[in-house]
């Protein structure tokens, strides 16, 4: 049977995975499930984007399922002269199945006189997708709230593929981005998505951490509630309710998120959504929860072993060196006699070495405890401090991305 760091490696590890093989650092809502290429983003790189509808698919090559289809075209985002005074293009594909309820915007490559269409977004025939991406392109060069402000209103648009998209712009945003103008959103509104079964249960984070910002008491009682919910209290965005609930009942909604982290009894994945909600006071609001009562909260993850290594981590990355003897002490203890924390151990302790309490450099007075622990390691597992000292090498050596190959395909919509 499998054991509690086991199972919860499959809700965690994909995202340490990311972090792991894709080091640059990229603006991220602290509270979102969806990120990636926005439909703007795709209108920039394409060379031609249009609106319109299929027929007259005929195949060419019945075994390669090869051929073309006509697409008749109603409006156009992003216009390339190969289509000038054309109301109808011949597409290099077979695309069966015409069905009069849905049409595409169709994203394009031109190269050598050639239409190449590379990606097509299905959405209902009253959708009236082109004036959203058109504005969306209005907005594209604003500041950041002004954008995100237009996004806002098409978070509830029953079109699925323009309200994912709205709500990937907030994904691909900063916290700061739309921290001053969620104080002035709808509340009700925000309230009325939570309340509505239809809402998305990875939507929650977001909706909820913004009504946090410019919501009333009755709205801390619903975000509660919300967390009392057997249902709900253990959904992707619990994170984002616990920090509206604090954000509104600071004294509060702190006291139940301490009740979280300290109780081993409690799902993993519920004290998992404590500790990114603490993270993001960490980070993100120290006005609100001082920065030593988030660490002596994260600090309660210490005796959890299902969870000690990711607060062992974020000790490390906060400079919490007070408590290097404390994680320290862990090391070889029974429940927590693993790979994956012993490791973590072992980086506390490699950080914490050459660095002063105020996480100054001072390799002439390492930290004793730090420094004798490592050399204790090192005449016993030479290799694995070695390893670990070279992964931490690599998290503080900068990365730059690599620079595009001449000619490649789709940098910015060229021809």
């Amino acid at each position: 049977m499998a054991g509690p760091l086991t199972r919860r490696c499959l809700l965690v590890l994909p995202a340490v995975l990311a972090c792991l093989l894709f080091t640059l650092p990229a603006p991220a809502c602290p509270f979102c499930t969806m990120q990636g290429l926005t439909l703007t983003g795709d209108v920039d790189q394409a060379s031609m984007v249009v609106v319109g509808t299929l027929t007259n698919a005929k195949l060419t090559s019945a075994d390669a399922q090869e051929g073309t289809t006509d697409l008749v075209i109603e409006s156009v985002v992003k216009k390339h002269e190969i289509i000038d005074g054309k109301k109808v293009v011949t597409l290099p594909k077979y695309i069966p199945g015409e069905d009069k309820k849905y049409k595409f915007l169709v994203f394009c490559d031109v190269f050598k006189g050639k239409i190449d269409p590379y990606r097509g977004v299905a959405v209902k025939a009253d959708c009236d997708v082109a004036s959203y991406v058109e504005g969306a392109l209005k907005v594209k060069d604003k500041k950041p709230a002004e954008r995100l402000a237009y996004f806002f209103k098409y978070l509830d648009s029953p079109e699925i593929e323009v309200s994912n998209d709205a709500y990937k712009e907030f994904g691909n945003a900063d916290y700061k981005d739309y921290k001053d103008m969620a104080k002035d959103l709808p509340a009700e509104t925000l309230a009325k998505w939570l309340k509505d079964q239809n809402t998305p249960a990875f939507r929650y984070g977001l909706y909820a951490s913004m009504l946090g910002h410019c919501g009333k008491p009755e709205h801390a009682k619903l975000l509660r509630a919300m967390l009392d919910d057997p249902e709900k209290k253990l959904v992707t965005g619990a994170d984002g309710i616990l920090a509206g609930y604090i954000l509104l009942e600071p004294k509060d909604g702190w006291d139940y998120l301490r009740s979280i982290l300290k109780d081993e009894k409690k799902e993993f994945t519920q004290r998992y959504a404590a500790l990114r909600a603490a993270r993001f006071f960490h980070d993100s609001r120290s006005d609100v929860i001082p920065h030593d009562d988030v660490t002596a909260a994260v600090a309660l993850l210490l005796d959890e072993s299902d969870i000690a290594d990711l607060a062992i981590e974020d000790l490390r990355k906060w400079g919490c060196w007070n408590m290097t003897e404390q994680v320290l002490a862990l090391y070889g203890k029974k429940s927590h006699d693993v790979p994956i924390i012993r490791r973590s151990i072992l980086r506390f302790a490699l950080s914490a070495r050459d660095l002063n309490a105020d996480g100054s450099v001072n390799a002439a007075k390492p930290n004793p405890k730090a420094a004798a622990f490592v050399a204790e390691l090192r005449k016993k597992d030479k290799e694995m401090v070695e390893s670990a000292e070279e992964l931490l090498r690599l998290e503080t050596t900068p990365v730059t991305p690599p620079a595009p190959k001449p000619g490649e395909p789709r940098t910015g919509g060229g021809k």
